[in-house]
């Protein structure tokens, strides 16, 4: 039986509260992660309908952009969703699919895409395994507290419920990975890796120009420059 998006979202409270509680952890690459040239991870990933697609859908006709974002509670994602908003179609423009990946379920997915406008197709990876094939790891305090009061640079269960209520109090409760840094990646039609853009901190967002162009060399095609 499908769970209800209330119950969802208090066991993604419960996931965030476990993992802010125990401090960020995968900070380090074990193996070198897919780079510019390399064939892109192609994952069967549910969409915000509760369709399996496959992320190689994406790049079959069209080059791809693939953002990977943060969990949905994010101040940085709700930048991210209106910053997208007023780009999207520059992207579209230049010839790109655009498809987004994140952590939480269809129904959470769904929902977060209507309150924040995303009209882009949203996978759900609720395992982090596309996150983890594209090479995206947790960042550190000083990444994403660096504007939090300094108490919280020390993160455990108390500071974890303190932190969620006020979310809670603004309609935005705190979910699922907060550690997990975001990033996005243009894939030409070949499946190839045009271009990685790995955040170093939470709200490091690309400059456009950047994604452009490199959907544009994607689409004339050649080898990445």
């Amino acid at each position: 039986m499908t769970s209800s998006l209330e119950e969802q979202i208090r066991s993604a409270e419960e996931r965030f509260l476990e993992i802010w509680s125990r401090g960020p952890a995968d900070l380090t690459w074990t193996e070198l992660p897919p780079q510019v040239g390399d064939l892109a991870p192609d994952l069967r990933l549910p969409d915000s309908t509760g369709t399996d697609r496959l992320l190689s859908e994406f790049w079959t006709d069209r080059p791809a952009l693939v953002l990977f974002w943060r969990h949905y509670g994010c101040g940085c994602g709700v930048d991210r969703a209106a910053r997208l908003r007023d780009e999207m179609q520059g992207y579209l423009d230049a010839g790109a699919n655009v498809v987004i990946v994140g952590q939480g379920e269809p129904e959470r997915a769904a929902a977060y895409a209507r309150t924040y406008g995303l009209t882009c197709p949203i996978l759900c990876d609720t395992s982090a395994q596309a996150y983890d094939a594209y090479g995206l790891r947790e960042g550190q305090v000083a990444q994403l507290l660096f504007d939090a009061p300094e108490e919280m640079w020390h993160p455990d269960r108390e500071s974890g419920l303190a932190f969620q209520q006020k979310r809670r109090d603004i309609g935005r409760p705190l979910v699922d990975n907060p550690w997990l840094l975001p990033g996005e990646f243009v894939v030409d039609t070949s499946g190839t890796i045009r271009l990685t853009y790995r955040y170093q901190y939470c709200e490091d967002f690309p400059n456009p120009l950047v994604l452009v162009t490199a959907i544009k060399q994607a689409q004339a095609g050649g080898a990445p420059q």
